[in-house]
């Protein structure tokens, strides 16, 4: 695949057992709820799929890899459930992917903000580029980055999770990523990146199902509690984006 833009929304393609997820959204493949409900309904439509054996998650390359939430809906939002019911779909995409039987390898082009961070935590195989970049802006803008936090917790630890989440305003590079245990494997470019995730989706696609998928199990233990802790923490993000301070700084983002 070249390095071009893709059509916004979300598209399934498979090919020989690999199926790649591709999401894209004008605004730098930010996430407005619509979007979140589609990338969830995928993972879930791969996970059913006993032809499919490992996902590729991949965005439009030409932006950045995801700006995390939609700063219009996030300010368009009026009451706690309101809040909620957004965060919920960050939510339901966290949990499908950690339900998805399948081994998910992500495609990580470039830049990559909150919720896009979680994405990449999520993910089983993380590739990226040598000029990816991770942030945490949540607690800066007021929200917290409370959904994604049993992610990373789980992948970087909670050393490494507190630099990232109170150094709010400064972005990671791909190697402090790399040696926190987000990302797998460094490339020096696009193209590179692209090759060695085909090759390694290949390669896992050639094992034996059932044992990865056992595999993987394994590898999630200790997480069955999420869908109570995900939309609890859902809950607290979405009341948290109603004070007028959260809001200032949403618009001054958004102006930006």
């Amino acid at each position: 695949m070249s390095n071009q833009s893709i059509l916004e929304g979300v598209q399934i393609s498979t090919n020989a057992g690999v199926a790649r997820i591709h999401f894209a959204h004008a605004k730098q493949n930010a996430f407005p709820a619509t979007l979140l409900k589609d990338l969830k309904e995928a993972f879930e439509s791969v996970s059913k799929d006993k032809k499919v054996h490992v996902v590729i998650l991949q965005s439009d390359p030409t932006k950045a890899f995801c700006a995390g939430a939609s700063l219009d809906e996030l300010l368009a939002v009026k009451t706690p459930e309101e809040g909620k019911a957004f965060f919920m779909g960050f939510a339901d995409v966290i949990n499908a992917m950690r339900r998805c039987p399948q081994p998910i390898i992500g495609r990580i082009h470039g830049k990559a903000v909150g919720g896009g961070v979680g994405l990449i935590a999520a993910c089983d195989y993380a590739l990226a580029t040598n000029h990816a970049e991770v942030k945490l802006s949540e607690i800066a803008i007021g929200i917290g980055p409370f959904v994604i936090a049993p992610l990373l917790l789980r992948k970087i630890g909670t050393a490494a999770m507190s630099e990232l989440s109170l150094a709010a305003h400064a972005w990671k590079s791909a190697d402090w990523a790399h040696a926190k245990g987000l990302l797998s494997e460094l490339h020096s470019d696009f193209d590179s990146l692209e090759e060695a995730v085909k090759q390694n989706a290949e390669r896992i696609s050639a094992y034996i199902p059932k044992a990865v998928a056992e595999l993987k199990k394994a590898l999630w233990k200790g997480t069955e509690d999420w869908d109570n802790l995900l939309e609890h923490n859902a809950a607290v993000s979405g009341s948290l984006v109603l004070s007028d301070r959260t809001q200032q700084t949403l618009k001054q983002l958004k102006s930006e």
